[in-house]
C-alpha cells in the first residue's frame, strides 16, 4: 500500500476497534550514512525505510506503537496490540481531544525539498571534511555524515491530513592532533546551500591544532565564552523543559516562571518551525496542527511553555502546536544574535576559559535547573583578551537558569546546532558568560 493508503486504512481499523482518538502517521526515510575513522572512510550504508507510528486513545488511555510490516495483516496486527496496550494502560491526566480540521498549511512549507543524498555525494562531503581538517593541522580525523530525505504522511481522527518533506544534512568530524589534543566541528542544514563539510573541518582541525599540550585547569568561578556547541547545549535544555508536561511533572526549572525574568535582557529564544530554511521546520505537529512562530525568551523574560491539545487543555490555555503525542517539544530553535564577534568577546576577558564542546550534561536537580557538564575537546585559557594556552581536567558545574541571567554578550554570527548531545536542532552564536562555575574533573 502507498503510504497514504496505510494512513487511511490504520485509521478505520482502528475506529473500528473502539478508539476514539487516533493519530497515524507514515514516513519514508531515504538516507546514506558515512561513517570514517583515520582519514579513511569506513563505512557507507544506504537505507529506503517506511514506517508507520500508530497512536490511539481508548477514553483517557494512551498507547502508541511502531510497524515496519505495512502489509494487510502486519497492519491489522499493529492496530490490535495498540488498542490492546492503551486499553490497558491506566487514564492519563492529561488528556483532550485531538483538534478537528482540516487545517491550511503554510505553501512554503508544502513545497517537495529534498537534499543529494546518494552514497557517491555523501562520500565525496566526508573526504571534503576530512581534507580540510588535514589542511588546517589535523593529523587524524573521525566522524559521520548522513544525508536524508524524509517524507511523513499524517492522518487523524479529527479530520486531518497532512503531508511533508523534512531534508537535513548532518556532518560531525572530530580532528586530533598531538597527544590529547582534539577539536570538534559540525556542519548540518536542512538544504545543499547551507551545508559547509569543508568548513567545518578546517575548524575541527584548527581547534585540534591549537589545542595541543594542554595543562590542567584550575578550579573557580570564571568569565567564560563558550562556542556555538556549549551553548546550544544550555539552550536546548530551556526549549526541552520549556515543555509543559515537564512542568506538569515537577521535573522543570521554568515552572512557575512565565512572566518573570529568568534570563539576561539580551537573551531572545524563538521556537519557529515555520520557516522553511530552518533545520526542523515542519508545517504541522503530530496533532496536526499548523505550526507557528513563538517566543520563549522574549527580553530575557519567559513567555510561554510549549504545549500540545491535552496539557493545553490542563493549563487553561491554547495549544501551541509542540505536539508531542504525549510530552510537547520544540522543533526546531533560534536564539537572537548579538552585534559583536566571537574574537571580540575574547578580547573583553581580562582572565576566563574559552570551552568549544561539552559533553554528558547532567541534572543534580530537574525542578532547580543545577547541572554539571564536562568540557571536551579544545579548551583554552583567555588573559588580557587573548587564548595563551590548552587546558584540560575541568567539570562545568552551575545551574542553568544562573547562566542565562550571567549572559554578557552574544556574537552576530550563529550557527546551526544538532548532534549527540543537542537534540534540537539550534541556531546559537557564541555566548560570553560572566563567573561560571568550574570544578576539578579527571575526564
Amino acid at each position: 500500500m502507498k503510504p497514504q493508503e496505510v494512513c487511511e486504512s490504520a485509521l478505520s481499523i482502528c475506529r473500528r476497534l473502539g478508539a476514539n482518538d487516533v493519530v497515524v502517521s507514515v514516513t519514508n526515510n531515504e538516507e546514506s550514512m558515512v561513517r570514517f575513522s583515520n582519514d579513511q572512510v569506513t563505512v557507507v550504508n544506504s537505507l529506503d525505510e517506511v514506517s508507520a507510528n500508530i497512536f490511539v486513545c481508548m477514553g483517557r488511555r494512551k498507547a502508541g506503537i511502531n510497524v515496519l510490516d505495512l502489509g494487510v495483516r502486519g497492519l491489522e496486527k499493529a492496530c490490535r496490540e495498540a488498542v490492546a496496550m492503551a486499553s490497558n494502560t491506566p487514564e492519563s491526566s492529561l488528556y483532550a481531544p485531538l483538534p478537528h480540521g482540516p487545517f491550511d498549511y503554510d505553501p512554503e512549507l508544502l513545497k517537495k525539498a529534498t537534499v543529494p543524498n546518494g552514497p557517491d555525494q555523501a562520500v565525496h562531503w566526508a573526504q571534503e571534511a576530512i581534507a580540510a581538517a588535514r589542511k588546517a593541522g589535523a593529523l587524524r580525523t573521525a566522524g559521520s555524515l548522513v544525508a536524508r530525505n524524509s517524507i511523513a504522511h499524517l492522518a487523524t481522527s479529527g479530520d486531518v491530513r497532512g503531508l511533508a518533506y523534512r531534508p537535513s544534512l548532518e556532518l560531525s568530524i572530530r580532528a586530533f592532533g598531538d597527544g590529547l589534543a582534539s577539536g570538534h566541528s559540525l556542519s548540518v542544514s536542512a538544504d545543499e546551500a547551507g551545508f559547509g563539510p569543508a568548513e567545518a573541518g578546517r575548524e575541527a582541525g584548527e581547534l585540534a591544532k591549537a589545542a595541543k599540550d594542554p595543562v590542567k585547569g584550575s578550579p573557580g568561578k570564571m568569565d567564560a565564552v563558550l562556542g556555538p556547541m556549549v551553548f546550544a547545549d544550555i539552550i536546548s535544555q530551556v526549549g526541552r523543559f520549556a515543555s509543559a508536561f515537564y512542568v506538569d511533572a515537577g521535573m522543570s526549572f521554568l515552572t512557575g516562571k512565565i512572566g518573570m525574568q529568568v534570563a539576561s535582557e539580551n537573551m531572545e529564544l524563538i521556537e519557529d518551525a515555520t520557516d522553511p530554511h530552518a533545520y526542523g521546520a515542519s508545517p504541522f505537529d503530530a496533532e496536526g496542527l499548523p505550526t507557528r512562530r513563538k517566543a520563549i525568551l522574549e527580553k530575557g523574560v519567559l513567555k510561554t511553555f510549549l504545549h500540545n491539545s491535552a496539557t493545553a487543555e490542563k493549563f487553561g490555555t491554547q495549544s501551541t502546536a509542540n505536539a508531542g503525542l504525549i510530552a510537547p517539544a520544540p522543533f526546531c530553535l533560534q536564539v537572537g544574535p548579538g552585534n559583536v564577534s566571537a574574537e571580540k568577546l575574547i578580547s573583553q576577558i581580562d582572565r576566563g576559559i574559552y570551552v568549544t564542546n561539552d559533553w554528558y550534561l547532567r541534572y543534580q536537580n530537574y525542578a532547580t535547573g543545577d547541572f554539571s557538564a564536562i568540557p571536551r575537546d579544545a579548551m583554552f585559557l583567555i588573559e588580557d583578551g587573548r587564548v595563551v594556552s590548552s587546558l584540560k581536567e575541568l567539570r562545568i558545574s552551575d545551574n542553568v537558569l544562573k547562566m542565562l541571567q550571567r549572559v554578557k554578550g552574544l556574537s552576530k554570527e550563529r550557527k546551526w546546532i544538532k548532534w549527540w548531545e543537542v537534540g534540537t536542532p539550534t541556531l546559537t552564536p557564541t555566548a560570553l558568560v560572566s563567573e561560571v562555575q568550574f570544578t576539578a574533573s579527571s575526564q
